[in-house]
């Protein structure tokens, strides 16, 4: 028996394997049980549960390197294939010996690749998409044994249903993504920056950065930080101009309290994209490690109205919480992505009272499911699979994908069954 990274959760599968070629990875998907992919087990529901096989590929070797600069007719095009099984911090920092770099990260430079993709998992910023918006390819390898390899450019009536597909249409094996020339970061921290001017100002604070990102715990008087990474430019860059804003002169933690050892570096010192647009290092344990979490991304339009009904529940919310955060998102095209508009993110991490927290959700939900809401792929909520689906016009598309890709349903396993039954 295992179990997820926060312990919340005991997987049903009987074993892991982590095959090291092709051939076994076949040879596991021609076998008789259920096979669902693990990433990094930074999911707090049944996502990727099985009561089979999982299958991990993060030791899977192809022949090629696991973070390979592709060409085309030998001139780079910007494009990087990865191993789908590294986490984001092994790829970027590989990437960025090569001059190169990704247009965003998440909060956490753990997770691996092809999880925080099919999941739709993100950062923050007004211009950032999503992680799977910089996915422009990716291969599988699908229940009947078969390598595919899938690109926007060459199937672009389902290459979008491909990428955010919850490991419903096959094990993952590379990962292509789009990359940008290699740019340097400073991260500011603003303290207390008091409720009004935080929504009055919400447009102007969220783009006055590449990357903001808000903490609170909602029954606060004031949003207790908002983090500003900024791109430096030739001038050296320079702190965001915030009406209002009180700079933190030490470093600070998203959890109240903690010590920041474990965050990468602020006070406005520059440096590597991958070591700043993350909140956490890669050799830190990130958070407290036992946690829950919740995540339910709204249209931007809707954001002021979401924060103001939150704050109405914050009562009831602060005493179960570690912390909150609110990000921004960009749209993209993805079938199951929820960022199909400009969107806001809001992030609740709890505390390990996962009984407590599922008996408040109903609320939460209740004031934000009218707004747009629909909750993260891989974190906790108390929506019905059935009214999930409902929140996504292509759904049906995808299932009709997912029964092309896998007719027997062998990739079918918790949340997934529940989905697609």
């Amino acid at each position: 028996m295992h179990q997820n990274w926060a312990g919340n959760l005991t997987y049903s599968a009987r074993e892991i394997v982590r095959p090291t070629t092709l051939e076994q990875l076949a040879d596991l998907l021609a076998g008789p049980e259920r096979v669902r992919a693990l990433g990094s087990r930074h999911s707090f529901n049944d996502v990727a549960d099985t009561d089979g096989v999982h299958v991990q590929v993060d030791v899977l070797d192809d022949g090629r390197p696991a973070v390979d600069v592709l060409d085309a007719d030998g001139v780079e095009n910007g494009v990087v294939s990865v191993n789908a099984g590294l986490r984001y911090g092994e790829v970027s920092r590989g990437l960025h010996a090569t001059g190169r770099g990704l247009g965003n990260m998440a909060s956490l430079p753990h997770i691996s690749v092809a999880g925080a993709v099919a999941t739709a998992t993100h950062g923050s910023g007004d211009a950032n998409q999503s992680l799977a918006g910089a996915v422009v390819g990716l291969e599988l390898m699908t229940p009947a044994g078969e390598l595919r390899r899938i690109t926007r450019d060459e199937h672009p009536d389902v290459f979008p249903g491909t990428v955010v597909s919850l490991g419903a249409l096959g094990v993952v094996t590379r990962v292509e993504l789009a990359t940008v020339p290699t740019f340097a970061v400073r991260q500011d921290v603003a303290e207390g920056l008091p409720w009004d001017a935080y929504l009055e100002n919400f447009d102007a604070i969220t783009s006055a950065a590449y990357s903001v990102s808000a903490f609170t715990s909602w029954d606060e008087p004031a949003v207790r930080h908002v983090w500003f990474k900024s791109v430096v430019g030739s001038d050296g860059g320079g702190v965001p101009q915030v009406p209002g804003a009180r700079w933190s002169t030490v470093p600070v933690h998203p959890l109240p309290g903690v010590d920041a050892s474990a965050t990468t570096e602020q006070l406005g010192v520059t440096g590597p994209w991958h070591e700043r647009l993350s909140h956490f290092r890669l050799e830190f344990t990130p958070s407290a490690g036992a946690e829950v979490q919740t995540e339910y991304l709204l249209p931007r339009r809707n954001a002021v109205a979401a924060i103001e009904a939150v704050r109405g529940l914050g009562p009831k919310v602060a005493p179960l919480l570690q912390t909150s955060e609110i990000r921004t998102v960009a749209a993209d095209d993805l079938w199951l992505s929820p960022f199909d508009e400009p969107s806001v993110g809001l992030h609740f991490t709890w505390l390990p009272r996962e009984a407590d927290v599922r008996a408040l959700l109903p609320d939460l939900e209740a004031a934000l499911l009218p707004l747009g809401a629909r909750p993260h792929w891989g974190k906790v909520s108390t929506v019905d699979p059935r009214d999930m689906a409902a929140l996504y016009p292509r759904f049906g598309d995808f299932r009709d994908l997912a029964g092309r890709f896998d007719p027997d349903g062998r990739l079918h396993g918790g949340l997934v069954a529940r989905l697609l039954g």
